[in-house]
């Protein structure tokens, strides 16, 4: 007898990947296309993440825990794994330039530093319905699995983590739900916010605001690696006026 219809084993598979964009001028809107990384396979879970950022005033005479005020939402992150295996191919005789290809990710473009508005290409993870998530890679971490007898790294796990831009203006931002984003800058030997703030907008007072947009709890130890985000300089002036307004407010009441 003749079988009609459609077997969900003739499906279309849909390989995950990440997309690669400059770093786009508006919110939500990414520039040209850097390309792409694709998965060797798919992935067998995600990690995505949701939190809402509030702030506790101090009071002496709390009796319990002190009132809290609800701040803004804090960025969507999302974390996987990719796997890298160049023994399922004959054309690879390592995995070393995929997992090169990630670390480019956190790296300045050449088009972007020669703006001189230097940021890390921007990054959609799309797979199937999962095609939404536009934002920057905040972290990546390679671990090699498997060798050939010359030393070459032929399997990589790499985990990735990944933090939403926004998608309209004056909607949420990688990291505080209120700036426009600007530009990010990766953390090096010897940086510190005071620095940064100085180099980036000529008062290295800012550092404050700027730790508490990239949700920094020690601004005095800020590794090598760390992503910072930069704001547009009025409203990291803006933010850095109404902090200090807002510790006015609470020293009085103490």
């Amino acid at each position: 007898m003749e079988m009609t219809g459609t077997s969900s084993s003739s499906a279309k598979l849909i390989h995950a990947q990440l997309e690669l964009f400059e770093p786009g001028p508006e919110p939500g809107k990414p520039g040209g296309p850097r390309g792409t990384i694709e998965f060797h396979f798919n992935p067998k879970e995600l990690t995505v993440t949701k939190a809402a950022k509030w702030e506790s005033e101090n009071q002496k005479k709390a009796g319990s825990a002190p009132p809290a005020n609800f701040t803004t939402p804090e960025p969507q992150k999302l974390t996987l794994e990719m796997f890298f295996d160049a023994t399922r191919s004959d054309s690879k005789k390592s995995v070393v330039p995929d997992v090169e290809k990630l670390f480019e990710t956190v790296v300045p473009t050449p088009t972007s530093i020669g703006q001189k508005r230097p940021s890390p290409p921007w990054v959609k993870f799309t797979w199937g319905p999962l095609s939404s998530f536009l934002g920057y890679v905040r972290s990546v971490a390679a671990k090699y699995t498997l060798f050939g007898s010359d030393g070459s790294p032929l399997r990589a796990v790499c985990t990735v983590s990944l933090e939403e831009l926004p998608k309209e203006k004056g909607k949420q931002n990688p990291t505080s739900g209120g700036l426009q984003p600007r530009a990010v800058h990766t953390m090096r030997e010897g940086d510190s916010l005071a620095v940064l703030a100085y180099r980036e907008y000529g008062n290295a007072a800012l550092w404050r605001p700027l730790a508490d947009v990239n949700g920094i709890d020690d601004p005095m130890r800020v590794r090598p690696g760390r992503t910072i985000f930069l704001p547009i300089a009025d409203e990291l002036a803006d933010a850095h006026a109404r902090d200090i307004a807002r510790r006015e407010v609470a020293n009085a009441r103490t």
